[in-house]
């Protein structure tokens, strides 16, 4: 007999997860491995996993835990790292990446994830999902360590669109209010622009116009806006959400990424130095377990696309079984918050945005 909501074995229906399981650099293997572990810490969570339907069968039917939460979902297809979005957006109709995007589409699934090309899942999910309307350029939003109370700040873009003007600002400054809501379930968010200097006569013009936009926008849209921020305050408890181009963005993320590879190979070297430093790492070892948990890049994988009609987390191309774990609970975490239908009523209810021109539309194929 089925179970009324008020009853107390009342089981919430699953969240259904759409996965890619072929984008990946370490392949289909790890992807699996990756929403096993997740289905094995979270009850309400099924997945349709896209690929070839042999090679994925075999490899669900050894995970326990996938056991009636996963449905495989046939597609021969690959997009690989190196191809053209505009030639995945022509020849992809039979990929896993398309595949999976489709499942969001018709309803089927709330969320996307795939490992796979940045620019091809970008490109073709805004050919299948469309933007929200009032939003002109989509944005990708990372979550930055920080020294916050929460471990993380929100930054985007990074890396969805090098260009952005001031009208593109302010919807980032939205979209990333929005995800800082509902992402990290801060009721009132801090926002700040990122420029060369916090001083208001710095930056280009484009900057200056978006600093007034935001600043406007702020009272309606509940959230604080503490002006220009430089790139020391990326990882700072002064704000939130960092809202920059996606060109200035994807620099400072993969710079980040690589000063953090960096700093824990010199720390590596240093304990093997002597017998003493090997001692001193022994002595250490609870301490750098610590540091190492909480900068690991693998326990904040997953951008997320916002703007779109539909949810998309772009998971690292080199995660891991951990990696994709990590960028499933993100995917799980904003289904659950409803957010894509939360973001799309923030903007809509916001001052209106500057709609594509008809030129702009021939171009991207809407």
């Amino acid at each position: 007999m089925p179970s009324h909501p008020d009853q107390a074995d009342y089981t919430p229906p699953r969240t259904v997860i759409s996965v890619d399981a072929m984008g990946g650099d370490r392949g289909p293997a790890a992807v699996v491995a990756g929403i096993s572990r997740s289905a094995a810490k979270n009850p309400n969570i099924g997945f349709i996993l896209h690929g070839p339907e042999d090679t994925l069968n075999k490899l669900v039917a050894k995970r326990k835990p996938l056991n009636g939460r996963c449905e495989v979902r046939h597609a021969e297809g690959i997009v690989t790292m190196g191809e053209k979005p505009s030639h995945v957006m022509r020849h992809g109709k039979g990929t896993s990446m398309w595949s999976a995007i489709e499942s969001v589409r018709n309803g089927e699934a709330t969320v996307c994830v795939s490992c796979g090309n940045t620019g091809a899942l970008m490109a073709l999910s805004m050919v299948r999902l469309r933007k929200v309307p009032g939003v002109n350029r989509p944005a990708i939003a990372c979550l930055w360590p920080s020294r916050n109370p929460n471990g993380f700040n929100v930054m985007l873009d990074v890396g969805a669109d090098i260009r952005a003007d001031e009208q593109d600002l302010l919807q980032f400054a939205l979209m990333g209010a929005s995800y800082a809501r509902n992402g990290l379930r801060l009721p009132h968010p801090r926002i700040g622009l990122l420029n060369v200097g916090t001083e208001e006569h710095k930056g280009r013009a484009e900057l200056k116009a978006a600093h007034d936009l935001i600043a406007e926008a702020a009272p309606a849209n509940d959230f604080d806006f503490v002006g220009f921020v430089e790139g020391g305050d990326i990882p700072s408890s002064k704000v939130d959400v960092i809202v920059t181009d996606g060109f200035t963005g994807n620099v400072a993320l993969k710079t980040a990424e690589g000063t953090a590879k960096l700093i824990s190979d010199l720390l590596k070297s240093a304990f093997k130095y002597s017998p003493l430093s090997r001692i001193a790492a022994v002595l250490a070892f609870t301490s750098l377990q610590r540091l190492s948990k909480r900068i690991d890049p693998r326990r904040v994988n997953g951008g997320v696309f916002l703007g779109l009609n539909g949810t998309v987390v772009k998971s690292h191309g080199s995660a891991d079984a951990t990696g994709v774990s990590a960028a499933v609970k993100l995917a799980f975490q904003l289904a659950q918050s409803g957010f894509s239908e939360r973001l799309a009523a923030r903007v809509a209810s916001a001052q209106p945005a500057r709609q594509d021109t008809p030129h702009d539309e021939a171009k991207s194929g809407n």
